[in-house]
């Protein structure tokens, strides 16, 4: 009989894109399961239970092993630094991080940047051998430079329309963003072919999509 699968997932945008590829993929997660407000799913006829959490979470779960495999955003992943395997570029949730600005910015001696990202800018800019000091904030970033708090700022963006109606810019694109799926270290050893089959099946869904 094959192990259960636990899954952590995001909650939010990113689970509806998710639980669609996985339908995609033959693995059919009950439609109520998007709507339901419970933390942790069971789903045993699909040999798998569901931990639905916050997206910025999830590698922290995956890797302390209270979850198999999860599903995360590149984003997160670089910032947050966890020692977890990434198997799996799923191609959903699509966007960039980006360094913005007001339209009339230009570069100073003492500059600050907000981000809800510190560790990611901070290695951006170093390896761009720039002197700034970094403010995390934790929503509204795009606030920071109206209200002249921060020169610039570091956030992903998707359609660009939040900075516009901020009257905000792009100064560059920092890199491409997608969500991934992860597995815990010592998970993807004791339930290899459990978690290789979800992977496998998620591959050729995402090949099939793409053709």
């Amino acid at each position: 009989m094959s192990e259960i699968i636990k899954v952590a997932m995001p909650k939010g945008r990113i689970y509806k894109k998710a639980s669609a590829l996985f339908r995609e993929a033959g693995i059919q997660i009950p439609t109520d399961v998007d709507e339901s407000r419970k933390l942790v799913v069971p789903l045993p006829e699909i040999g798998m239970e569901f931990i639905l959490a916050k997206p910025v979470d999830v590698p922290t779960y995956v890797e302390y092993g209270v979850a198999d495999i999860g599903i995360v955003g590149k984003d997160v992943l670089m910032e947050e630094s966890r020692d977890v395997y990434e198997l799996l570029d799923l191609g959903i949730a699509r966007c960039r991080m980006s360094v913005i600005a007001l339209p009339a910015w230009k570069p100073g001696i003492h500059q600050r940047v907000a981000t809800k990202y510190p560790n990611v800018a901070s290695q951006y800019f170093r390896e761009r051998g720039q002197q700034v000091e970094v403010i995390k904030l934790n929503g509204s970033i795009e606030l920071a430079p109206l209200i002249g708090l921060a020169d610039r700022i570091v956030d992903m963006v998707e359609t660009g329309q939040t900075l516009r109606e901020n009257g905000l810019v792009e100064l560059e694109s920092m890199f491409e963003i997608t969500s991934r799926l992860v597995a815990n270290r010592v998970s993807y050893r004791m339930k290899n072919a459990e978690i290789q089959a979800v992977c496998d099946a998620l591959a050729k869904a995402i090949t099939a999509k793409n053709v």
